[in-house]
Formats: C-alpha cells, structure tokens, sequence
C-alpha cells in the first residue's frame, strides 16, 4: 500500500493538507505498553506550524486524539487510530494556481499519474501529511524505550552555506537543540542561519539545509541481509518525507576522500562488549547494527513554494508568471527535525519486532 509503511510495526497515514483532518494507524504495537496523547503531543509541538519566524506562519494546535487500541492508558495490541483535525485552512490562497503546476512542486506529477489532483494545499504530497508519521513515531519510541532503551536525537547541522559545528552526540538532548528556533545546539552557527532564512523570506524565496540524527543504544543485530539492510530501510524512511534530496550513512560521500588505513573501524573492548574504536561505518556493518551509535544525515531542498515571481507554463503549456500565494515555510529544516526522528523510530521499531520474531 502506498500509505503504508513497516512490515511488522505499520504505519498507514491518511488525510490531505486541507481536508478535515490528518492522522495515522498504527498496527504491529505491543500489547501492554503505557500510551496516551501526551506520549504524542510533544514531538507534534515540535512539527507544528507558527512555533517561530523561520517557519510558516499558519496556526494550528496539531491537538492529536487516539480513537482505539488504547484502553485505560495502556496499548491493547490493536490497531491504534490517531486523528489530528485541519483548521486553519485557506483554500483561497490557491485559487490564482489552480491551472498552473507549481515549479519543483507535485501538481504536475499528481496531476499526470491519477488525472485529479487536490485543488489547493499540496493534498499528500504537502508537508502536512508527516503529522501521521510524527504520531506513528512517537509511539515507536515509546517501544525502543521499553524493550532496549534506545533514545534519537536529530538536529539541524546545515542551513545552506552555513555549517554548524559537531555536538557532542553522546550527551546531546532534545533539550540542547530546541534552545534555538532553528533546532541547530551550535548557538553561533544558529544565529547565521535564522538570519540567512529570515533574509530569504523577506526576499520571497527559500533556503535549503541537512538535519543529523543519532540513534543511541542501538543493539547490534538490527537489520537484513541484502536487500532490507540496515542503512536502506533508513534511506527509504528518509527519502520519504517531503523535500528531501539526500542520504549518507556514517562517513557519507566523504568517506571516498579517505584511505581504507584510515576508514576502517577497529574493534576494542569497551567494558565488557566489544565495540569499535571509530564509527565511520556509522553503527551499521553488512546492513547489520553493530552496537555502535547509528549517524545519518538527511538533505532538504529549499521549498518550492515561493512568492518570488517565476516564468513558468500553466498546464496547457502557455507562458505565465507565477506568484505564489499562501504560507509556506521559507526553510523547512527546523520542523522537519521530529519527523526525521520519528521515521527513523518507525525503521528501528519494526527492526526490533522483526529480530523479535526470529528469536521467539
């Protein structure tokens, strides 16, 4: 289903950008687990629209509400329904759009593959369809939790040309980086980078930026042989979210600059498991966790909804100038921090289920 991600943990989300409401269904969970909306509701705090100046200015509370599979605040083991309602829809802002596709946008290709598309907001292919991911992830964390304590933490690194300096991903917090709008925990290189997007935003364009994540107390053995490796299932949960351009796993496209003598991670005692005394791999050798910390980035294009004016063609191939109207984020990267840690929840989720199914 093209809704649907995971094999054994799913989640399936529904909803478009401007309908009545957007949410997920969650199938696969544990059955006995302590889940109420509160569980949710702070990663969709950190989603939402209007939290700060370097992101859209459209208001909504993004107030989720669990429908089933929950009784008395504890999981039941049956598909668990989420609904977040849309209420600060504009549909008018889209109206001057209606027969022009949008550059670097999904109208013209929605528009080709299903002959209809939605008429305003982006439908599915707006940002807004990531609450369902946002709800399905927070209640993957709470398994990780739960069965090996692991804990993801992601942050902005990148904002066009302006680069932040590595944290310490041991000991860096959600805290840490939500100290500054734009999620970046390197206060100066923050600074920069709200700046250069309120800039953008002023002019009527956008920026780009790359997010890092870390997943912490990951155990070795998560992940497939071959085809459902490790690191491809996050480039396909990654991949997935709106915007994105890029994935690189450890020490990325840098690595190719690097000698084998020095890319290779040896293996030390650490304690009293063996562990590697590098982490270029990035936690995952072979498509298999090895225990280490698992550290991926993620690239996001500049949105391509901007109101700068652009020569462009409506759908019948005639020549126009398109101003975009509506709110949009100028760069989408501090948002999309809580939905990159909650697609890598929902992949490590069902690795966790599936390697639970291997050893019962």
């Amino acid at each position: 289903m093209t809704s649907t991600f995971g094999t054994i943990f799913k989640v399936s989300t529904f909803g478009e950008s401007h309908c009545k409401g957007v949410g997920a269904v969650v199938d696969g969970c544990l059955p006995g687990m302590t889940l109420s909306e509160a569980d949710i509701q702070p990663q969709l705090d950190r989603r939402r629209p209007g939290q700060s100046a370097v992101a859209t200015q459209r208001s909504e509370s993004d107030r989720v509400e669990i429908q089933s599979g929950v009784e008395n605040g504890k999981t039941l083991g049956t598909p668990i329904s989420m609904f977040v309602p849309n209420r600060d829809q504009i549909p008018g802002d889209y109206s001057d759009m209606a027969d022009i596709p949008r550059p670097s946008h999904a109208d013209f290709t929605y528009q080709k593959k299903y002959g209809i598309r939605a008429s305003s907001g982006g439908g599915r292919s707006s940002a807004r369809e990531t609450i369902g991911r946002v709800c399905g992830g927070a209640i993957a964390e709470t398994l990780l939790r739960k069965v090996h304590g692991i804990d993801i933490v992601a942050w902005v690194s990148q904002v066009a040309d302006i680069k932040a300096s590595l944290p310490d991903i041991e000991k860096l917090s959600r805290a840490d980086v939500d100290a500054t709008a734009i999620r970046c925990p390197d206060q100066s290189a923050a600074k920069k980078m709200e700046a250069g997007i309120e800039a953008a935003k002023d002019a009527k364009d956008s920026l780009g930026g790359i997010i890092t994540c870390v997943c912490r107390h990951v155990p070795a053995g998560l992940g497939e042989p071959v085809f459902d490796k490790l690191e491809a299932m996050l480039a396909r949960a990654m991949l997935s979210i709106p915007a994105t351009k890029g994935f690189e796993i450890g020490s990325g496209f840098s690595g190719v600059r690097m000698k084998g003598s020095v890319h290779n991670d040896p293996f030390v005692l650490k304690g009293r498991k063996l562990g590697t005394a590098t982490n270029f791999s990035g936690g995952i050798q072979g498509g298999i966790s090895n225990g280490e910390p698992v550290v991926f980035r993620v690239a996001f294009k500049p949105p391509a909804t901007i109101g700068l004016p652009q020569q462009t063609s409506d759908f019948k191939g005639n020549p126009v100038v398109l101003e975009a109207k509506g709110r949009h984020d100028p760069c989408v990267v501090a948002r999309a921090v809580p939905i990159v840690e909650s697609m890598a929840a929902l992949v490590l989720a069902d690795c966790v289920m599936i390697q639970r199914s291997k050893l019962m």
